[in-house]
């Protein structure tokens, strides 16, 4: 199998921090990205979930990883920085033992209890003191104090002034970076905290005490800013979460109605929605007509009816009129719950770009740091520099070697791609395939429900003998069809505005067709079988039968004991906009192939139809799979679209699997790599237009973060680049890496096609 298929998204991300190498982060635990439980210690169960403020980036994590990587006890770890949770799989012996490890390591490790509504944890919001009015100050001492330095320099009084000034901004800015820092020196470690520590502790020791203030007053408040940032792109999915409401009307034990907690209503329990609400649950429609808003679920721009026996989906909004549905999932499963948990997973996946980048980064940060301390030691002898010339240098490096920028410049990017697609119905299961899409060269086509309808239509209807009255076999045809509940009656029945007739001595026959007296005479609503054996087939028919059949349409036949009076051909339609969406991936160098199990006149008939040239048919699930395979040998990166049930062994084996219409569908849920809520076949080329423009921004901000580094490193050795330009430069670049990535959030694949 292609390796892009192989690398699962059980590799947890970086959210907002930087500077761990991928030798820290990866942990001697196992990972695991399946779904999180939420079971404490105290109730016996084998996972414990903990909230940990502190924990909010990669740099936090590593330290964690680390400090519960000697209690081989825990089977292992699954972290959520944006949710800054950590699930523990372990005894309720060990997780105490971890807890125990946490706090040591300078954590507050906080138990969410298995009760609580887990889906509903967001980051807390710190008062805007907390959050920004002590870096203001502390920013606004530190400008005192660097004015004071540069207005009266020779004045000790008002050094001494402006020292503890500095000292304070210091302290307010970057006590918790100070604490950090200092213990990853003691152990040995180089993180962005033990560089900043470094290099403000060198420059207020060599009398730099102003840039040293400004140095940290800066650096806090561009991680607090990029922070806010990457919340955002995280977070952008979580405005779903709003769109459930609290409460609704439900039918009580005794017959009334009355409103109760959306999490306290169970299954089967009877809901009432007036037009304009949204809908609190997943369900199926038992009384009511309305227009449904599905947006939020689906993407699709227009409602669509529902009437009894129409699935509807939570938080989608009834439009119309009243709706009464009967509940089919309790709102910790709904499928807009299930969308959510699906994104988060999808965000603590890694793509291939940031694995570069991290592992770049791990050579970055300890190169610089060499180079800073070669500098320090060395220029002296070498150039003739003073040793406050050189340390101050080796300072500035220190600065520079931040890696912040690079390292955030990918997972900003890729959550917010993940972002965008969610939004418009498109659920991709990790950045590996929202990267790994832009590759794809073929694209393996389901024929029902993939590229049409998947519901027979009436498609002709013709009579036989020119001299009948056409409305009056219709309306015949029809009387008959409308009393039988195949699908081929149906469809001949369902959009007729023919006037029914009463039918007596109504007889379903298994395998031919149906019959029935009118106006005392006995019809057939018949296939051709039962036309044979009726006598009533001629040259004549079997000539203009040809054409349907040729076609791959289905016939109907009415006759009556003497002779046949009409044909009807029924046929599964394609979807609207299934050959615009052909033409979109052709002209994205996307070959695609149909693959059906259906018969190869109906699938050479359909497949031109929506434009395409490579069509097998008579196909069973294992053939499927060896085409793929056979694709994958011709055309290199393949992906299947299919309904994630019938075509799984398929999906499964393409480089990409796409489930279509998987709205409320499990199983699709489960088999493919990406998933389309609804049954628009565009979603496709718009996901492939996604990834190449998730790609492109992603080396944008590479090309932006290294350039401004490399600038400021020769800045720094052969100009008077000073400590606060290279955090100004530092902070910009971190800003405009994350301004960047955040674009893809409002990203519009449509118009971009």
């Amino acid at each position: 199998m292609n390796d892009s298929k192989r690398t699962k998204s059980n590799d947890k991300s970086c959210q907002d921090c930087c500077s761990s190498t991928p030798e820290e982060m990866t942990t001697e635990i196992s990972e695991d990205s399946t779904s999180e439980a939420s079971l404490g210690p105290s109730t016996g169960n084998d996972f414990a979930k903990f909230r940990i403020d502190e924990m909010d980036c990669a740099a936090e994590e590593a330290e964690i990883r680390r400090a519960l990587g000697k209690i081989e006890t825990i089977r292992s770890l699954r972290f959520n920085l944006g949710k800054r949770e950590l699930v523990i799989d372990a005894d309720a012996k060990s997780v105490l033992q971890a807890m125990e490890a946490i706090r040591k390591a300078g954590f507050t490790p906080n138990l969410i209890d298995e009760d609580s509504d887990s889906s509903s944890v967001i980051e807390l919001e710190k008062g805007f003191w907390e959050t920004w009015g002590k870096l203001l100050v502390a920013l606004t001492l530190s400008a005192v104090a660097e004015i004071l330095d540069f207005s009266f320099p020779d004045a000790q009084e008002v050094n001494n002034l402006g020292m503890a000034l500095a000292g304070i901004a210091i302290v307010m800015a970057g006590l918790d970076v100070y604490v950090k820092g200092l213990k990853a020196l003691i152990k040995g470690r180089l993180n962005i905290n033990a560089l900043m520590a470094v290099a403000v502790t060198g420059a207020f020791l060599i009398g730099q005490w102003p840039e040293a203030a400004m140095v940290m007053a800066l650096y806090a408040i561009a991680e607090a800013i990029e922070a806010k940032a990457v919340d955002r792109a995280r977070n952008a999915i979580k405005s779903l979460m709003a769109l459930t409401p609290e409460n609704a009307e439900v039918q009580q034990s005794d017959g009334s109605w009355g409103r109760d907690l959306v999490k306290n209503i169970q299954l089967d329990a009877k809901v009432r929605i007036k037009p304009g609400e949204r809908i609190p649950l997943d369900g199926i429609v038992t009384a009511g007509q309305s227009a449904v808003d599905q947006s939020p679920v689906t993407g699709e721009s227009l409602p669509i009816d529902k009437s009894p026996a129409d699935e509807v989906y939570a938080g989608t909004i009834n439009q119309a009129a009243e709706l009464e549905i009967r509940v089919t999932a309790l709102s910790t499963n709904s499928t807009i719950s299930r969308i959510i948990t699906a994104v988060e997973q999808a965000q603590g996946s890694r793509a291939p770009t940031q694995r570069f980048v991290d592992r770049f980064a791990a050579v970055y940060t300890p190169a610089v740091f060499v180079l800073a301390l070669a500098v320090a030691l060395l220029m002296p002898w070498l150039m003739g520099w003073t040793w406050m010339q050189s340390i101050y240098k080796a300072l500035v490096l220190l600065v520079i070697a931040c890696p912040c920028a690079l390292v955030i410049s990918t997972p900003v990017t890729v959550v917010s791609g993940l972002a965008a697609a969610a939004k418009r119905g498109i659920l991709i299961k990790g950045g590996v395939y929202l990267e790994e899409a832009r590759k794809i060269k073929a694209v393996a086509l389901d024929k029902t429900g993939t590229i049409t309808a998947g519901k027979p239509k009436l498609v002709a209807f013709a009579l036989i003998d020119s001299d009948i009255n056409k409305a009056e076999i219709e309306s015949i045809a029809v009387s008959l069809a409308y009393r039988s509940d195949h699908p081929v009656s149906k469809a001949i029945s369902e959009d007729s505005s023919a006037t029914l007739k009463d039918v007596a001595d109504f007889k379903a026959v298994a395998g031919r067709g149906v019959q029935g007296l009118i106006e005392n005479k006995t019809y057939y609503l018949a296939n051709h079988r039962w036309i044979k054996e009726l006598n009533l087939n001629t040259e004549n028919l079997e000539i203009q039968l040809s054409s349907y059949l040729n076609a791959g349409r289905t016939v109907s036949l009415l006759a009556n004991d003497e002779k046949v009076l009409g044909v009807f051909a029924v046929a599964d339609t394609i979807k609207p906009f299934s050959t615009i969406a052909i033409q979109e991936l052709k002209q994205l160098g996307v070959t695609p192939v149909m693959l059906t199990g259906d018969n190869s006149a109906t699938a050479q008939n359909v497949g031109l139809q929506a434009g395409i040239t490579e069509i097998k048919g008579n196909l069973l699930p294992e053939d499927k799979l060896k085409e793929i395979e056979a694709l994958q040998q011709r055309y290199g990166i393949t992906a299947m679209t299919g309904d994630g049930i019938n075509d799984a062994p398929a999906l499964a084996r393409a480089d990409i699997g796409f489930a279509m219409g998987a709205a409320g569908t499990h199983t699709a849920m489960e088999a493919a790599d990406i998933l389309v809520m609804n049954d628009d076949l565009r979603r496709l080329p718009e996901t492939i237009r996604l990834s190449k423009k998730t790609h492109t921004i992603l080396w944008q901000n590479i090309a932006i973060a290294l350039g401004i580094k490399f600038i400021f490193l020769i800045l720094a050795l052969f100009a008077n680049a000073t400590m606060w330009m290279a955090v100004f430069a530092d902070m910009g670049a971190s800003l405009l890496v994350v301004m960047n990535g955040l674009r893809l959030i409002h990203y519009d694949a449509i118009k971009e096609g």
